[in-house]
């Protein structure tokens, strides 16, 4: 309880305890000048309706003060109310708070924005109506949890990882009355981590990968060296044989090309690019019959990159895209500018499954038949290397891959 309303409280029964005794006093001396003077004048009785008038007097004036503290409690009470609110409001956690039946009864602005809610629309509903999945799960459970980490899918269907707690709610006696749900938006942590895991394991694959591509290379030259004699001396007949020969050959040659590019340890040679000629440069290297092309290289900035890793790094994203879209479809490129500088390319291909998202970007992973499965990592790697990320969205309506590098790359900004 408030010290303010109890103070009123107390004054009020002190007031009431002096109206009794200060009517007694006014009776008992009424009766006893009754008693003494049954012949006494006027003024005697005048007296006595001026003390009683005076009495009233100041019972009204112990009336006004104590109506003067019974505000005071009540302005105090809401400066503390308001104050406790503004903490809660500015608190950059998610804070629920719940009655003992697991209904809303309060919601800050932090997990409003987290969980994509209204507060006055959770208020007052049970938690199986405003949160979904994991968090009902273990909220029905009605046991305290220290830490958990877990995936979330909120309204709009962003999926984002969630740092939560839930401890009881405690009365100023101690005693519970309710749940307190506190939570963090750990995603862009996740996503770092996940970063920091494929990069260590990339490094360690190309370290050991690249001694074993230089070793393949050389026995390979040896073979195309003797096809190409085998097919001035071989009968007319066994021609196609060899020429089949060197085909394959060609391709395994192309394969350790990409696997050196991908494991040799290179730092960027950084100069100035103008992004709009190097997006349009990539555009014409790709062949791209009944895939229609929309870039928007309108006010690209100038950046400083490597401008053959990045370029590599572009063509093998319009590739995948293009290869992506067999019966034809749309090619988009373009650009902007947030916390980061983002480069998209967007495909209305097939799409990626959602279990193989994740392992696009390891080596020699890939869907298709004649794919080596490098063009991806080669891809990150050169991201990395620049101080950035490439990520994936995809659906059943095509695939966005976003080349994502610092804004320090740029030299001039992107006009307005």
């Amino acid at each position: 309880m408030d010290s303010g309303v109890s103070i009123y409280i107390i004054s009020s029964t002190l007031f009431f305890i002096l109206l009794v005794f200060f009517a007694l006093r006014f009776v008992s001396a009424y009766r006893k000048k009754t008693l003494e003077s049954q012949h006494s004048d006027g003024s005697e009785v005048g007296f006595v309706v001026g003390t009683f008038q005076d009495l009233v007097l100041k019972l009204k004036d112990k009336e006004r003060e104590l109506e003067a503290l019974k505000k005071q409690a009540e302005d105090r009470a809401s400066s503390v109310e308001m104050y406790n609110e503004d903490i809660l409001q500015s608190v950059p956690s998610g804070v629920v708070s719940f009655n003992e039946e697991l209904e809303v009864t309060k919601m800050n602005a932090a997990a409003e924005k987290m969980l994509e809610l209204k507060g006055r629309d959770a208020v007052g509903r049970k938690f199986t109506e405003v949160f979904a999945g994991p968090v009902c799960e273990i909220l029905e459970k009605h046991r305290p949890v220290e830490r958990a980490e877990i995936p979330y899918t909120t309204k709009s269907g962003k999926r984002i990882w969630l740092g939560l707690n839930i401890s009881p709610l405690k009365s100023g006696s101690g005693s519970i009355i309710g749940s307190i749900l506190v939570f963090t938006d750990l995603t862009e942590l996740k996503a770092f981590q996940s970063q920091m895991e494929l990069r260590e394991r990339l490094s360690t694959l190309g370290e050991m990968s690249a001694g074993i591509a230089h070793e393949l290379r050389n026995p390979m030259a040896v073979i195309l060296g003797y096809t190409k004699i085998l097919q001035k001396k071989v009968d007319s007949g066994l021609v196609p044989a060899v020429e089949a020969i060197a085909k394959e050959v060609s391709v395994v040659d192309r394969i350790i090309t990409d696997f050196l590019s991908f494991a040799r340890p290179s730092e960027p040679v950084l100069t100035e690019l103008d992004l709009k000629e190097l997006i349009e440069g990539c555009i014409d290297m790709i062949a791209h019959q009944d895939i229609e092309v929309a870039a928007d290289t309108q006010g690209l900035p100038v950046i400083m990159a490597d401008e053959v890793m990045l370029r590599q790094a572009l063509v093998n994203l319009m590739q995948n895209a293009v290869e992506s879209m067999p019966e034809g479809g749309e090619l988009r490129v373009g650009c902007s500018v947030d916390e980061s500088l983002n480069i998209f390319v967007s495909d209305t291909g097939h799409g990626v499954p959602e279990g193989m998202n994740k392992k696009i970007f390891l080596p020699f992973f890939t869907t298709k038949e004649k794919g080596t499965g490098l063009g991806l990592p080669i891809v990150h790697k050169i991201a990395v290397s620049h101080g950035g990320t490439v990520q994936l969205e995809s659906g059943d309506k095509g695939s966005v891959f976003t080349l994502r590098l610092p804004l320090s790359v740029m030299v001039s900004p992107r006009p307005e």
